[in-house]
């Protein structure tokens, strides 16, 4: 009876020792700041007679 007792006793003391993990959401906004600079360069080359077409009066 005093060997169930103990047991028992320890299993409770045990029991409020255990790790617990608690997780909560921030009551505060999430802020991404994002500083992006985007430079491109389009560079087209055209050949000889396709310039002459566009130059050309008669085409459209």
């Amino acid at each position: 009876m005093k060997l169930a007792t103990i047991f028992i006793f320890s299993l409770v003391v045990l029991n409020g020792c255990a790790p617990t993990v608690k997780i909560e959401a921030s009551d505060k906004p999430i802020v991404i700041n994002l500083n992006v600079k985007i430079e491109h360069e389009i560079r087209v080359k055209v050949d000889k007679e396709l310039e002459l077409a566009f130059n050309d009066e008669e085409l459209f």
